[in-house]
C-alpha cells in the first residue's frame, strides 16, 4: 500500500481528505437550485452516495465520473475520497492536474524523460482542474487520446471541472464532448465557496449559510 500511495501523488492528502472527515455541514439546507430544483445539501448527498457506489462497484462495473462546479465545493475532496478507498484495497490511481498531465507528456514527447504508459494502465486516473491548463491543438490531442484509450481499456477516469458543460463544448474538441456525456456520469456540485466558509465559521451559523 505504502509504493501505490506514492505512486499516486496522493500520499499526504488523503490522510485529511477521506469519506470519514467529508463534512455536510458546509452544503445549505434551504436554497433550491432552480436547475436542479434540489437545495446544495440534498444534492451534495446523492453526489456523495453515487461516488461511494463507484467505489463499491468498481471491480464489477465501468464507469466514469466527470465532476462539475465552481471553486471551492468539495470536488476535489470527493475525488481525495474515492482515491483512498481504492488506494487502500490495492488498485492503482493516479493523481493529476490537468497542468500536470500535459506537462508529463511534454516532457514524453519532446525531452524523452517520462513515461506516461501509466495514465492508461493504472486501475483508476483523477484529472483535476480540467480547463486551467493552456489548451491548443496539442493539449486537446492528448485529452482525446488519455479519455479515449481507458475507454477502450475500460479503465476509468474522474475528471473535475470548473467549466460548464457548455463550456467543455465550446474547449474541447466535439469528439471528446461525445465522450464524456455517453461514457461519464456527470455530477455537478454547488455551494457556497467552503474555503470562504470556513474562513469565516467564526461568525454565527445563519451568516455562514
Amino acid at each position: 500500500i505504502d509504493l501505490i500511495y506514492h505512486d499516486s501523488n496522493l500520499k499526504n492528502i488523503t490522510a485529511n481528505e477521506n469519506f470519514s472527515t467529508f463534512s455536510f455541514d458546509w452544503y445549505d439546507k434551504t436554497t433550491i437550485d432552480s436547475a436542479t430544483g434540489l437545495t446544495p445539501y440534498n444534492n451534495i448527498r446523492k453526489v456523495y452516495d453515487i461516488c461511494q457506489s463507484f467505489v463499491k462497484t468498481f471491480d464489477t462495473e465501468f464507469s466514469n465520473l466527470l465532476l462539475l462546479g465552481e471553486t471551492g465545493v468539495g470536488k476535489t475532496f470527493l475525488s481525495n475520497c474515492i482515491a483512498k478507498e481504492l488506494l487502500d484495497s490495492y488498485h492503482s490511481v493516479i493523481y493529476l492536474t490537468a497542468i500536470e498531465l500535459f506537462k508529463c507528456f511534454e516532457n514524453s514527447d519532446f525531452n524523452k524523460g517520462e513515461d506516461v504508459s501509466y495514465f492508461i494502465d493504472c486501475d483508476l486516473l483523477i484529472i483535476d482542474d480540467l480547463g486551467t491548463e493552456s489548451y491548443n491543438s496539442y493539449t486537446i490531442s492528448k485529452l482525446f487520446y488519455v479519455i479515449n484509450e481507458r475507454i477502450l481499456r475500460r479503465k476509468s477516469v474522474i475528471i473535475s471541472t470548473n467549466l460548464s458543460m457548455p463550456q467543455l463544448e465550446n474547449t474541447y474538441s466535439e469528439r471528446i464532448f461525445s465522450r464524456l456525456i455517453s461514457a461519464y456520469t456527470i455530477l455537478r456540485i454547488f455551494c457556497e465557496d467552503i474555503r470562504v466558509q470556513q474562513a469565516t465559521k467564526g461568525m454565527p451559523a445563519a451568516k455562514r449559510n
